[in-house]
């Protein structure tokens, strides 16, 4: 079953071992997912189902059904057709995808400085179009796919070849929003804001067995 965790009050998220992953996967098992009520709107953000026998969860989601999907990675489609197809949601996402984890459903394209239904941003983190993190701004928090990760708890920068010139100044940028919190995919989810600080500051996160890293 999911492990459910509520963040503020219409903030909330779900964390389940994630469908692909092996003992030769860069990211731990279990994946966490988002749902945020804004703007009238109720936003999924890179989404990976919950079990077909997880009531709790299907629960959740059936009564207070998404209306918006985000993919924030070209290798984070996940689970987005079949939301759109039980919940009629919009979905939106990167410009491209690789060639064997295309969506079926339409997407909307999203790139940084966009807002997309329930005024969430699209933002900007300097590692070449890969990635589009959320800026939720009724919520206060920042939403990353794989920008930051956090395997053994600590909030670390995933590590990229454009680090230094590109990644780092990106994030570093997003110091100017008022965010007090921030969500990532892999790892333990929730950190503030200074995690956030302290981990540009940290060595990055290079992927690889967590007990090798230790």
């Amino acid at each position: 079953m999911a492990r459910i965790r509520d963040i503020a009050p219409g903030l909330w998220v779900w964390s389940r071992p994630h469908p692909d992953w092996t003992p030769g996967s860069d990211f731990g098992g279990p994946v966490t997912s988002t749902c945020a009520a804004a703007g009238g709107e109720v936003v999924l953000l890179d989404p990976v189902a919950p079990e077909p026998d997880d009531r709790e969860a299907w629960a959740r989601l059936d009564a207070a059904p998404p209306t918006v999907v985000v993919i924030l990675k070209p290798d984070h489609v996940r689970d987005v057709d079949l939301f759109v197809r039980r919940y009629g949601a919009r979905a939106f996402g990167p410009w491209l995808y690789y060639p064997h984890d295309v969506p079926r459903c339409e997407v909307e394209a999203v790139e940084a400085g966009m807002t997309v239904p329930g005024g969430l941003t699209a933002l900007y983190d300097g590692r070449g179009r890969n990635e589009t993190p959320m800026w939720i701004a009724e919520h206060r928090t920042l939403v990353f796919a794989d920008a930051l990760t956090a395997p053994h708890g600590e909030l670390l920068v995933w590590d990229c070849p454009a680090l230094q010139e590109r990644a780092l100044p990106a994030l570093r940028a997003l110091l100017e929003l008022p965010f007090e919190r921030v969500i990532v995919s892999h790892g333990d989810p929730v950190h503030d804001r200074a995690a956030f600080e302290r981990a540009l500051g940290l060595p990055p996160w290079r992927g690889g067995d967590p007990e090798e890293e230790r």
